[in-house]
């Protein structure tokens, strides 16, 4: 038990340092523990010195809507974090020309084009709004599940040198959250998240992978947001991350 308390530790320490099942566990981490306290203390000096690094920096992301299988629209931003700590995106593209109207026929289809597109549009926003409460993890929530005995802690199948935890009931009743870590270089390998918009019919997947910044920290390389019962796919690719 003592030992799974250490990882808790280090996937925290990990978790605040980033913006925005098969095997047997073992059993929940201790919910009251003096030194994990103190390790929680030590976790918020490392976000904040993360936070100040990552502050340092602007990179580009691509967003891709595919639905049903086919590519719908593609976005390009700059983004760096803001005085609050929260991403600001400057869009990067020409905005599109207006499409001249045709017949009476053609611009009821166009009418209807557009709806749609909006009514997607609007599906695709409720599940990054929805994601956006999970990336990154928060510290203070992980802190809670720690409490409740949501936390597990297992070997990572067929991967050597990893190990994953496991988080249930994190922001909704019945989601769950997995992290998988590097147990050499104590970083994160990938992140994936299950959970669902207002109603559980109404899933969503997340799949998340990190990689490093030359020199600095380690930041999200890919993200894809799977909206099921719509078959509507966010791809989100992060690069060319600059220091200020």
């Amino acid at each position: 038990m003592k030992n799974d308390a250490g990882v808790v530790v280090r996937i925290l320490s990990v978790l605040t340092c980033f913006v925005a099942v098969g095997t047997v566990f073992s059993s929940p981490v201790a919910a009251q523990n003096p030194e994990m306290q103190q390790k929680i203390a030590e976790v918020k000096e490392a976000a904040a010195r993360n936070k100040q690094a990552m502050a340092q920096y602007t990179w580009q992301e691509q967003v891709s809507i595919v639905l049903k299988g086919e590519q719908k629209k593609q976005e390009h931003f700059q983004v760096q974090l803001g005085p609050d700590g929260k991403p600001q995106k400057t869009s990067l593209d020409t905005p599109a020309a207006p499409q001249a109207s045709g017949r009476r026929e053609g611009r009821l289809k166009e009418h209807v084009v557009e709806e749609k597109k909006e009514e997607y549009q609007q599906y695709a926003d409720q599940m990054k709004e929805l994601i956006q409460q999970y990336m990154p993890p928060d510290k203070e929530m992980l802190a809670q599940a720690q409490q409740k005995g949501n936390i597990t802690v297992g070997a990572q199948p067929g991967a050597s040198g990893q190990y994953r935890v496991v988080v249930s009931n994190y922001i909704k009743q019945g989601d769950n959250m997995t992290l998988v870590m590097d147990q050499a270089q104590k970083d994160l390998v990938s992140l994936s998240i299950a959970t669902y918009l207002s109603d559980p019919k109404d899933a969503v997947n997340v799949s998340v992978q990190f990689a490093p910044i030359p020199g600095g920290p380690n930041h999200v390389s890919s993200e894809t947001i799977n909206g099921v019962s719509k078959q509507l796919t966010i791809n989100i690719q992060n690069s060319n991350y600059q220091k200020l």
